[in-house]
């Protein structure tokens, strides 16, 4: 059986504050701004559309796992531990919140970082076979 889901084209997140997120992706992520209202903001970031959506105040993407730890819905991927610690000091110095680089036990290392929201992001040091696939032939 082929897939049938061929890749994730949008993620939508809850901030408080649609004009003000917006502003921190762009500035600390280097995202690109595709459009902006009162009530959402759509950007361009990893290859993928995210959509910034006024919710209510505390609303996050995280979730608790059932031994009550606080979870990320997400990981993005950098090509490498270079790419990883160099992501990592950068976030540092543009004041972002960011936790230590971890050896979680399986291949590569990851450390998670947040938004203006407390959305809780991962970043894991390999790309995905697939992806891997897709980068190399683009060089």
């Amino acid at each position: 059986m082929s897939e049938k889901l061929l890749r994730v084209g949008t993620t939508y997140l809850p901030v408080s504050s649609v004009n003000q997120s917006a502003e921190w992706y762009v500035k600390k992520l280097d995202a690109k701004l595709n459009y902006i209202d009162d009530d959402k903001a759509i950007i361009s970031l990893a290859n993928q559309s995210f959509f910034l959506v006024a919710s209510t105040k505390g609303e996050t993407a995280n979730f608790v796992s059932s031994n009550g730890e606080k979870r990320f819905s997400m990981t993005f991927e950098v090509d490498g531990l270079r790419a990883l610690k160099q992501l990592h000091a950068e976030l540092l110095e543009n004041g972002v919140t960011t936790g230590e680089i971890e050896d979680r036990g399986h291949a590569g290392n990851n450390f998670v970082f947040q938004d203006l929201d407390g959305n809780l992001f991962d970043v894991w040091s390999e790309l995905s076979p697939g992806f891997h696939a897709e980068v190399e032939g683009r060089q």
